[in-house]
């Protein structure tokens, strides 16, 4: 349904985080060392996903970019650590939902909710991580203030990324533990219950595990970039308002047929990180 929407995902995230990528991999001020951990990590990570049919090949190439200019986006040049950059939220949203799609899979085959066998194509990938990606590119952040509560002056935009990324992990996780542990759903602009897999409908359990898994991926980040709690907090306020957006979308425009899956994947994670960034504007430090 609605095809043109996934590709437009794609040609709007593709093309500029890979311009993203190779314009940080050619920076004069890259220490090759950086270059080699960025890239390798990436590539290793993107080949994984391949071997483990977690996604089709463009999927894991797609992946792969993402994760490199995340990396190069949120890690600092001064004795550069991998683990120190957005490496380990992303390690966790795709372990997140990897462990959640195959609970109870046999179950959602029945319903007809399971996941391809042959894993998440490029446009999901694209719509679940492409903006915390482009709010990471260096001409983004370019245009706005430096937060004084992230570490090496990384932009107020690198805020909004990590809340993306938390909002994207709370979606898979509630959609597929909601539909093996959660009953029958309940709409969220009704509370009328409706059948699992039905865009819109959310359960309790399936909320609270998708609330859980944003607090990892926050949690993670937040311990593996020296940032202040109150980072934390922003970006599971906003994951979790982004969450519930994704469903209000479901229950609402992709309903009528306006909106197909990747889109409302994509505008939730958008909406996750804008929102991100307004609650942390007081936040911002003003540059001398």
């Amino acid at each position: 349904m609605l095809p043109w929407q996934s590709k437009l995902i794609l040609l709007l995230v593709l093309p500029v985080v890979g311009c993203g990528v190779v314009l940080e991999t050619i920076d004069s001020y890259r220490l090759p060392s950086v270059i080699v951990w960025v890239l390798g990590l990436s590539a290793g990570l993107g080949l994984l996903t391949l071997l483990l049919k977690a996604a089709s090949p463009l999927a894991a190439l797609s992946g792969a970019l993402i994760t490199a200019q995340l990396m190069y986006g949120s890690g600092g040049e001064d004795n550069y650590k991998p683990w120190r950059s957005f490496l380990l939220p992303v390690l966790a949203v795709a372990l997140l939902a990897h462990i959640s799609t195959r609970i109870g899979r046999t179950k959602k085959e029945k319903l007809g909710t399971g996941e391809g066998r042959r894993g998440r194509s490029a446009a999901q990938v694209a719509a679940n991580l492409g903006a915390a990606a482009l709010f990471s590119t260096s001409m983004v952040e370019s245009w706005t203030w430096s937060s004084s509560q992230m570490p090496h002056g990384n932009g107020i935009w690198l805020i909004g990324s990590l809340a993306a990324l938390a909002e994207a992990a709370a979606d898979t996780v509630s959609s597929e533990i909601g539909q093996v542990l959660g009953g029958r759903p309940r709409m969220i602009t009704t509370l009328r219950k409706v059948e699992p897999g039905t865009d819109g409908g959310i359960t309790l359990a399936g909320s609270f595990a998708g609330i859980a898994a944003a607090a990892i991926v926050a949690g993670l980040t937040t311990l593996a970039l020296g940032a202040a709690q109150s980072i934390f907090n922003v970006t599971l306020a906003a994951a979790v308002v982004g969450f519930f957006f994704d469903s209000l979308l479901g229950a609402t425009l992709e309903r009528i047929g306006w909106l197909n899956n990747d889109a409302v994947n994509f505008l939730s994670t958008v909406c996750a990180g804008i929102c991100a960034m307004g609650l942390s504007m007081k936040l911002v430090a003003l540059p001398m």
